[in-house]
């Protein structure tokens, strides 16, 4: 039975860490963005985002937050959300759930603790700015 269940893998589409000016902060943030570099639309697509980890010793977690895209196009990015400062010492996990056509696919992508950091940035496809990517 369960080798009858195709899950395909995702190609091409990703996520990014890019640092952006914000009147409201008054200072660099850093945000969470989708790239769809495929040749596909992506549809239905779902977002879950948590932080998670240790700090001092003390086991930290955020509480869940949902995005939702009617579509994304090809060869395109969205914005997610923003990655608040105190979380960038936990990991950063964002749950990706879309449809291309009629399959779903779906893939957990995790920024490691300390990883969103001027450090470990490069060329983000498409964007054509620096951020940390994760494939």
């Amino acid at each position: 039975m369960k080798s009858d269940i195709i899950i395909p893998e995702v190609e091409n589409v990703f996520l990014a860490a890019v640092q952006e000016w914000s009147d409201d902060f008054m200072e660099k943030v850093w945000y969470a963005y989708l790239i769809n570099d495929s040749d596909y639309l992506i549809e239905s697509v779902m977002v879950v985002s948590k932080a998670f980890g240790t700090i001092d010793g003390e086991m930290k977690k955020t509480s869940l937050l949902r995005h939702a895209f009617v579509e994304v196009p090809p060869v395109s990015v969205i914005k997610i959300e923003m990655i608040e400062k105190s979380v960038v010492a936990l990991n950063n996990e964002f749950m990706l759930t879309y449809f291309i056509g009629d399959k779903l696919h779906d893939k957990k992508f995790v920024f490691k603790a300390h990883s969103i950091h001027e450090d470990f940035v490069e060329e983000v496809p498409i964007l054509f700015v620096d951020g940390v990517i994760v494939r």
